[in-house]
């Protein structure tokens, strides 16, 4: 009773929330006169979601009956005469409200009291455990979206106690006709107002939630975070196909009566319009819960297997696995997917073969979900469209359609439901993949809501565009080590062609698709994305750790180079992305001229590759090359490197064998840059320009070297298989062969 005394004490919304509590399912005058009983009985023992808690809830509503009875009986004289009237009739009431579903009683009452119970602690400002205890650990907005389903659950509930109120009039109509006429048009708009809660909660599901996680799914082909799980809105999206389900068959019901006893008035319009209306809504429930878990690749690569995943979020609601549809993929242009969006049919088109494109939707029973897996799916032709302009064939796109049809409710609903992926690109060589991945980065990073498919803006903003940048190259380099503001200004200055450090010159300017991967760069005969795409391979596939150590610069162009390290002492070196070749990285270090005692040049090696890298890596290279002193700006190249270095025994081998595998150095091409310094583009300093001046290794059999003097891949995959065949004898004979 404490609880009621002092929820009669509640003040304005508090006090309006309280009374909405309470109604014809629960007049409010039980609640006072049985406040002590009430709060004394074991409501919360029950177990709503079990039967066999039915015979315990039965006992609680007789008792309850019974209790008011008494209450009923204690009144006396013309005070009480009435409250004696009242309280007997609110025990028939209930009786026969809840005789047949005494758990709704008490859920009633639990709810009751702990909203009054939560209006209380709010207005006092008291922590109350556990009445809010595991809504704690939820976001504000899952409190607020869990609080709509307990009021959409009870408003459907309220209903429910109504339309059986309509079943005993009816039994009863000739003296309740006139209760009737009336009463049927207030369920209407009931159930009207109820559909409009729904609709309201699923645009909110369906339309923000949903779509955030389809973006979040789209920016995770670029890098960006994983898209997170589907749970909590599948769980979201079972309640509200329950609800809209439960609505749906007591308007049916509804129908059903009115067929039974006609009554003068526009009931029939009215049920047909909430009929219409509520399969409305769950057919778009339906049709957009059908999704793409797992997307197929967005780089297609014909006569290649890959795989996708769909997934119907209320597929085990609805009982859709009791015949388990079938789920076919189809891959369509973007001309057919517009068709498609506007019903218009497209089967009289093909626009390629998918091989095992058929797939059956199953049921796990341990998490609820209702999926299809295409494991096997391989592209096995593939049709084009006429190109506009100068678009090539990596910037044309497709999308692999998957579609199904079931039925629901008994046949009562049949669904033909359809899902787009992602647009793809479609190759036959993996030389196109570098141009496929740009349309593929482009259209995740600039794709608009709603948009038609698959339009994306022709130009955007430099920073957006860096921001794309930076998730793709942070997500290849698995580091949070990603494009810092001085190397989003040196790829602003190769994309513009520009000389401006100041960052701020760039944050208005816009960058077209033609200039990102359509037109060549100044004097180069590959675009911004290729050489952008070949930086992040080379660092992806040999240099990530060197990366995320720092001890890559990167993105310095040679007069930056040249300007940094003449400022430095002699053997200071940095690594930076070569300008002339794709994939590329130089070292650029000073050192004295041989040729002018005092005066200081910058010298650059001719850009290592993929390939040089697959034969000795960058630490050995860097450890090869005696003259490099000081990674820039003042570290210890061992500090640094060391720790990549190949062990000694590995090296005595290569040794044995006659490996050696050194920097590669193009003829003098002296700049004279002013004062006592000079750069000297891609030239070799005489003291490592061969290993034999600071005797590291036997000289190098002239059979390994091409006429550039670069390795021969052919005869040192035969030396590889001598290194092999050492390395697998007993460690005794190595060490014999070391110490001779």
């Amino acid at each position: 009773m404490a609880m009621w005394i002092q929820a009669q004490q509640l003040q304005g919304e508090a006090l309006h929330q309280m009374q909405a509590l309470y109604g014809q399912h629960f007049p409010i005058e039980v609640r006072h006169y049985l406040a002590q009983w009430i709060e004394s009985q074991l409501w919360d023992s029950v177990e709503l979601d079990n039967p066999s808690e039915e015979a315990k809830a039965k006992r609680l509503l007789d008792n309850l009956v019974a209790e008011l009875q008494r209450k009923a009986q204690l009144q006396g004289g013309e005070d009480g005469f009435l409250l004696k009237i009242k309280l007997g009739h609110y025990a028939n009431q209930l009786k026969s409200t809840y005789d047949r579903c005494p758990l709704e009683l008490v859920r009633c009452i639990k709810h009751i009291l702990h909203s009054e119970q939560r209006l209380v602690q709010e207005a006092t400002n008291v922590s109350v455990e556990g009445v809010v205890g595991a809504m704690d650990s939820l976001s504000q907005r899952h409190q607020q979206i869990n609080q709509a389903f307990e009021e959409l659950r009870l408003a459907t509930q309220e209903t429910e106690n109504e339309l059986r109120k309509l079943q005993h009039s009816q039994e009863y109509f000739i003296i309740q006709y006139q209760e009737n006429l009336l009463f049927r048009p207030d369920l209407s708009e009931q159930h009207q107002k109820t559909l409009a809660l729904l609709r309201k909660q699923q645009t909110l599901i369906l339309d923000e939630e949903l779509i955030q996680w389809k973006r979040r799914q789209q920016l995770a082909g670029n890098g960006g975070p994983h898209e997170g799980g589907l749970d909590v809105l599948q769980s979201w999206c079972e309640k509200l196909a329950d609800l809209i389900w439960q609505n749906r068959q007591q308007i049916r019901r509804c129908e059903h009566l009115t067929q039974q006893l006609p009554l003068p008035g526009p009931m029939e319009e009215l049920l047909s319009k909430l009929n219409a209306d509520i399969t409305d809504i769950i057919s778009a429930l339906v049709t957009s819960t059908f999704i793409i878990e797992k997307q197929p690749p967005q780089v297609l690569k014909t006569q290649t297997k890959f795989a996708a995943t769909v997934r119907l979020l209320v597929g085990g609601k609805l009982n859709v696995h009791m015949n388990p549809p079938q789920v076919k993929a189809v891959i369509v242009s973007e001309q057919q997917a517009k068709a498609l969006l506007k019903n218009e049919s497209t089967h009289s088109e093909s626009s390629g073969e998918i091989l095992n494109n058929n797939c059956v939707m199953e049921y796990h029973q341990a998490t609820g979900t209702l999926s299809a897996h295409f494991r096997n799916m391989s592209l096995k032709r593939i049709k084009r469209s006429d190109r506009r302009g100068a678009e090539s064939v990596t910037e044309e796109k497709f999308t692999v359609l998957f579609e199904s049809q079931f039925s629901v409710g008994g046949n009562e609903l049949v669904f033909h439901v359809k899902t787009l992926s992602l647009p793809v690109v479609v190759i036959v060589h993996g030389s196109q993949d570098n141009n496929a991945t740009a349309t593929v980065l482009w259209d995740n990073a600039f794709a608009e809501p709603g948009r038609v498919p698959f339009i994306v803006p022709d130009k955007v903003l430099w920073p957006q565009l860096c921001e794309a940048l930076d998730m793709k190259y942070k997500a290849e380099m698995h580091s949070g080590r990603g494009l810092s503001e001085d190397n989003l200004v040196f790829l602003a200055q190769k994309a513009f062609t520009s000389s401006s450090n100041n960052p701020e010159d760039y944050r208005n300017m816009t960058i077209s698709w033609a200039q990102f991967n359509r037109e060549s760069l100044p004097g180069r005969n590959f675009t911004f994305w290729q050489w952008f795409d070949g930086v992040v391979e080379l660092m992806k596939k040999h240099l990530k750790p060197h990366w995320n150590d720092g001890a890559i610069l990167g993105f310095v162009n040679k007069q930056q180079a040249q300007d940094m390290l003449l400022s430095k002492p002699n053997g200071t070196f940095l690594l930076r992305f070569s300008d002339s070749e794709i994939g590329g990285i130089t070292i650029a270090w000073v050192a004295e001229n041989p040729n002018k005692p005092g005066e200081r040049l910058v010298w650059n090696l001719l850009p290592y590759t993929t390939k040089d890298f697959s034969i000795r890596s960058l630490a050995d290279r860097i450890s090869d090359l005696n003259h490099l002193l000081f990674l820039y700006p003042n570290r210890l190249k061992d500090e640094v490197f060391a720790k990549y270095y190949t062990p000694p025994l590995c090296i005595h081998v290569m040794v044995m064998c006659g490996i050696y595998v050194s920097g590669r150095f193009t003829t003098p091409n002296p700049e004279p840059s002013g004062g006592t310094s000079a750069f000297m583009d891609q030239t070799a300093s005489p003291s490592v320009s061969h290993p034999n001046n600071f005797g590291a290794y036997p000289s190098m059999s002239d059979a390994m070297l091409d006429a550039d003097g670069d390795f021969d891949l052919d005869d040192t995959m035969d030396v590889a298989r001598h290194v092999e065949e050492l390395l697998s004898r007993p460690m005794a004979n190595q060490w014999s062969s070391q110490h001779s």
